[in-house]
């Protein structure tokens, strides 16, 4: 969890801001890739 968003497990759960913060790049970085999926040519 620190290297991916820059605190380690017991920041995130004590603030809620900072969980809130983590779950919006989490969902960013979702639907980011869901994009980049759709955008790759279908295989067989």
């Amino acid at each position: 969890m620190h290297k991916s968003h820059g605190m380690g497990y017991e920041e995130y759960s004590r603030s809620h801001v900072n969980r809130l913060e983590v779950e919006k790049r989490r969902e960013e970085q979702h639907q980011k890739s869901k994009q980049i999926v759709s955008n790759l040519p279908m295989i067989g």
